[in-house]
């Protein structure tokens, strides 16, 4: 595992993966299939991983945290960059920083909520989470009531933030004054798009975004690289085509719930058996989980034949 700090030049090298966690069907965490998801997303080149909402983290009992630090740490490849998730709510967030403070993760993420909070009661969470862990945070600004852009830059010119993961929702990206004045406040290269594929040419683009992470990039982890590769060079028409290639499997998940839906695409493609979401959530019924799975494996398909692509012009060039 990459244990280094975090720099604009390590975010803007990797899709930042959400990956679901797979367990078993006792709903205890599966080392074994954890890992081939893990291998897979490495094996497409990302060198990010973020715990976090996909994982369903919301819902994961304090006791079981240091056995998915354990499993992370023991997974990642040595160039891999692992952030876990910690909250939402604060006494589980403390408790959970006393536990990074004895672990080598470069920084961890605060998973939002909007009940019972403020914007300076987050603040000052940042801060004595910051203080226990030892470490810098990662902020996920999912909402404007959340955080203001002001309360967000004062956190981050504390040093106390590693970067920012902005995923407000907006119907058109390109108009988005929150996100501008966000932008005027922290640097961009400390700000990653967190909406996946389909905002990512927008917010890199237009607002200089650093990278974007994706859930979608578990089925298909090369052709999001690809995507990325794309937009660092200014190559807006192949972006534009990558792109796409997620916007099916993608509008299902913003149809039927991002989590549960990635949940079943992961195992549907064959990649890794994600097992039984944990609760709160739930299984999808099985006739939307038969229209997921065609769609996950054509991704799947698309990748493979992207990646055939590339060998045989590497071979061609060679």
């Amino acid at each position: 595992m990459d244990i280094q700090p975090v720099s604009p030049e390590r975010l803007a090298a990797s899709v930042i993966a959400v990956p679901p966690l797979c367990r078993d069907q006792g709903l205890a965490l599966d080392p074994a299939e954890n890992r081939l998801l893990i291998r897979h997303l490495e094996q497409g080149g990302v060198r990010t991983l973020l715990y976090g909402g996909n994982a369903n983290l919301y819902n994961m009992a304090p006791s079981e945290y240091p056995a998915l630090l354990d499993l992370l740490e023991a997974e990642a490849g040595p160039d891999t960059l692992v952030i876990p998730s910690a909250g939402p709510f604060f006494g589980s967030m403390m408790d959970q920083a006393a536990i990074l403070r004895d672990r080598s993760f470069p920084t961890a993420m605060i998973l939002p909520t909007l009940f019972p909070a403020t914007h300076s009661g987050v603040q000052e969470a940042v801060r004595l989470f910051v203080q226990r862990a030892g470490i810098p945070v990662v902020l996920y600004l999912k909402e404007e009531r959340y955080l203001s852009p002001a309360a967000a830059a004062e956190l981050f010119a504390e040093g106390l933030v590693s970067w920012i993961k902005y995923a407000v929702v907006r119907e058109d990206p390109a108009q988005d004054d929150y996100l501008e004045e966000l932008c005027d406040r922290v640097d961009p290269a400390y700000i990653v798009s967190g909406i996946g594929e389909q905002p990512a040419a927008v917010h890199t683009q237009q607002f200089h975004l650093v990278s974007f992470t994706s859930g979608c990039v578990c089925v298909a982890p090369g052709s999001s690289m690809d995507m990325l590769a794309a937009l660092r060079n200014g190559d807006t028409p192949a972006a534009e085509t990558i792109r796409t290639l997620f916007e099916e499997l993608e509008r299902l998940r913003n149809t039927h719930g991002p989590i549960p839906v990635l949940h079943h695409a992961v195992a549907e493609a064959g990649i890794a058996a994600t097992g039984p979401i944990l609760p709160l959530l739930d299984v999808l019924a099985q006739e939307l989980v038969e229209t997921i799975g065609p769609v996950a494996r054509r991704l799947l398909q698309e990748e493979s034949s992207r990646a055939a692509a590339r060998a045989a012009g590497a071979a061609a060039n060679g």
